[in-house]
């Protein structure tokens, strides 16, 4: 059975001021984009199990800052071990090739000249304030520009960013996380 990528951002009920440990922030919402079936899914913490089988069956998990935060958070959740995911971190190709951290934001407006609909405390607030449409659109938002973003890649082969000398571009070679099919090495722990 082909596999196939899916986008991910979450966000989460706490800040690192309150917790040092990502797991302990605890999510809010996750919002995946999946590529099997071109739709977008939303999963509150009460439902996050049902997020699982997903990306256990995906080739890849695509996002932005995934590997350190992402992840981490969802292994609180994980009934097993994450490093078994195949992961694309967007984030750590653009640290791999310039050296530094770049915020996504400013990543998406050197590349797309858009801009993120908000910030992740404004994401918290909304999780604190009862907001679910407010968060769920938030986080949709994101993913849907992190997959513009990451089609861009894929599609011209280079992403911008804006540094002193005004617009640099990023080679990018992304192709294979669309085409490239994983082999079904992923352990299922969650029972369908």
């Amino acid at each position: 059975m082909k596999k196939f990528p899916i986008i991910l951002d979450l966000e989460t009920q706490h800040t690192f001021r309150e917790f040092k440990n990502a797991k302990d922030l605890k999510i809010s919402i996750a919002v995946i984009y999946d590529y099997k079936d071109h739709s977008i899914k939303t999963f509150f913490e009460k439902d996050i199990s049902g997020i699982f089988p997903i990306l256990e069956s995906s080739s890849y998990i695509i996002g932005y800052n995934i590997n350190t935060f992402d992840m981490e958070v969802l292994s609180h959740y994980y009934p097993s071990n994450m490093n078994h995911f195949h992961t694309f971190d967007i984030l750590d190709e653009i640290r791999n090739n310039i050296g530094r951290r770049l915020a996504l934001n400013d990543v998406i407006y050197a590349t797309l000249n858009k801009r993120k609909t908000g910030h992740g405390l404004q994401a918290i607030d909304f999780f604190k304030e009862n907001k679910w449409e407010e968060l769920k659109k938030y986080c949709s938002d994101d993913v849907m520009l992190t997959k513009e973003l990451f089609e861009y890649g894929v599609n011209n082969g280079e992403i911008y960013y804006l540094d002193e000398n005004g617009k640099s571009t990023i080679k990018v070679n992304w192709k294979k996380y669309l085409e490239e099919e994983k082999s079904n090495d992923m352990p299922l722990t969650l029972p369908f």
